[in-house]
Order: C-alpha cells, then sequence, then structure tokens
C-alpha cells in the first residue's frame, strides 16, 4: 500500500502527539498498544484511508 503525504504527515503528528502525552511511552520506544491507538486517530481524520494497525501502519512504520 502506497501512502500519500497527507498520511504521512498525519501519521507523524500524531505519533509526536502520542509521544508528548506520555500515555503509550515505555522506555526509548511506545507501548505495545501505540498502534492501535494510531488506527483509531487515523479513522477520525482520515475516514475514507481505511488504514488498519496491521498491516497499513506497521509496514509503513518499517516494523
Amino acid at each position: 500500500m502506497k501512502w500519500v503525504p497527507k498520511e504521512d504527515a498525519t501519521l507523524v503528528s500524531y505519533m509526536v502527539n502520542l509521544h508528548n502525552v506520555g500515555t503509550f511511552n515505555a522506555d526509548t520506544r511506545f507501548k505495545t498498544d501505540y498502534l492501535n491507538e494510531l488506527e483509531r486517530m487515523l479513522e477520525k481524520v482520515l475516514p475514507h484511508a481505511m488504514l488498519k494497525a496491521k498491516p497499513n501502519i506497521e509496514s509503513s512504520l518499517g516494523h
């Protein structure tokens, strides 16, 4: 799946927000459930993108 620039920018913005809030932080990484939270956040602003934590978001992050 190819991401468009708007999706990339939104993903990065939300990851920074998650980090700044601190709820999903664990040492130098994110806690396990952060992908599901990103999925919920992205669904609100990009509903037609139909992005899922696995495989879409996970593959975009290079996991």
